[in-house]
């Protein structure tokens, strides 16, 4: 913790120390253990680049993971959470992978085998109550390998009047994640335009097919390896029946 101008150890009328984290390093000062994901800028390679940024080298950073406490009603939710999972018999670690505090949101990490039961300790227990369910959205990091493909899933409890976000992954090899709608029912739609649009398969989902897309459609079209155009369109059977015909979900 930085200590205020004038207190002991920090000279009258300087600022203390500003925490450099995160800030661009300086020459000499790259981490050279840090993997390059990335050399130059705007993809060129092999030129006589004059702009100076043929040197430039991105390193992949390490995955953000907060340290407790963590402020606010986030500390109570990690404590109730981690006491609900170890009266079944599981530990913090054992669900959630790690967990970030940024911007002002609580973020949970949360290893995809123990999807299920940490949605229904987020749900049952009295002092949680996450009872809404917003949305699963998916995500695409195609250069983060084993970890290629996200599920994001918010909650809100209003009884608490609290909000959180469960980050899922899984490889593209194997792009399988549970689903939950035996526990939030309203996921079945959001599950499925995932599924429709980044290929994520829920596993266990009542019905996993197309919702935006045609139902013969190849592809899906957010991954970011998704060709950008020159696709051919072809709707196979373009009759349109009534609405009272038409495929329904019960």
């Amino acid at each position: 913790m930085s200590q205020a101008p004038g207190e002991p150890g920090t000279p009258a009328g300087e600022p203390p120390a500003v925490e450099e984290e995160g800030l661009p390093a300086r020459r000499d000062e790259q981490p050279a253990a840090a993997q390059v994901v990335r050399r130059g800028m705007f993809g060129v390679q092999d030129t006589p680049d004059t702009s100076g940024y043929g040197l430039l080298q991105v390193h992949k950073r390490p995955p953000v993971s907060s340290e407790p406490p963590y402020g606010g009603y986030f500390d109570t939710i990690a404590q109730e959470l981690g006491g609900a999972l170890e009266a079944g018999g599981l530990g913090f670690s054992d669900a959630i992978e790690r967990v970030v505090v940024d911007r002002g949101e609580l973020t949970f990490h949360v290893r995809r085998e123990r999807l299920v039961a940490v949605c229904e300790k987020l749900l049952k227990e009295p002092a949680l109550r996450f009872e809404i369910f917003s949305g699963v959205s998916g995500v695409h990091y195609p250069e983060d390998t084993g970890r290629e493909l996200r599920a994001v899933y918010h909650l809100v409890s209003v009884t608490h009047n609290r909000r959180l976000r469960l980050e899922v992954s899984a490889p593209d090899g194997d792009v399988h994640i549970p689903s939950v709608v035996s526990v939030y029912p309203s996921a079945n739609w959001h599950e499925r335009e995932t599924w429709d649009f980044f290929g994520i398969i829920f596993d266990g989902h009542p019905g996993l097919t197309r919702i935006e897309m045609p139902d013969d459609w190849r592809g899906h079209p957010q991954r970011k390896d998704y060709p950008l155009g020159g696709i051919p369109v072809e709707y196979r059977g373009t009759k349109m029946p009534p609405p009272e015909e038409r495929r329904w979900y019960a």
